[in-house]
């Protein structure tokens, strides 16, 4: 009977898995320091921009993404709006969007080895908030 539990959740949570399509994203956000504490705002009014704007701003902070697997753009903005919101943000600014070495897998014996790197797709984004 335990065997039966356990193999129906397994299967269960593979399905899921599967369902998914294991897309992750990981989110990293530093504050920088000597800038204010600002309460959070609402995630939804946070704006996701390209450019740097052109009104008053104050910089709060980086957010860094690390997706996993093929994440559509929508989940990758709605990271970057929640991490943001948390600061108080009131936009989020794209300064990098690229693909960067972070290791190298090495495989085989140690006569005949093969190494090869792990690469992997970095968005960073700066919190700002609009100042009057």
């Amino acid at each position: 009977m335990r065997n039966r539990i356990f193999l129906t959740v397994l299967g269960a949570v593979l399905l899921a898995t599967l369902a998914t399509g294991c897309n992750t994203v990981y989110v990293q956000s530093k504050q920088y320091l000597g800038v204010p504490n600002f309460p959070p705002t609402d995630p939804a009014s946070v704006q996701v921009l390209q450019t740097q704007p052109t009104a008053s701003h104050v910089r709060l902070g980086e957010i860094t993404l690390q997706p996993q697997g093929n994440p559509t753009k929508a989940q990758m903005e709605q990271k970057l709006r929640l991490a943001a919101a948390k600061m108080g943000a009131s936009a989020v600014v794209i300064v990098a969007d690229q693909t960067m070495v972070f290791g190298a897998t090495v495989m085989g014996p140690w006569w005949g080895r093969t190494i090869s790197p792990d690469v992997g797709r970095v968005i960073v984004g700066v919190a700002i908030r609009y100042t009057p």
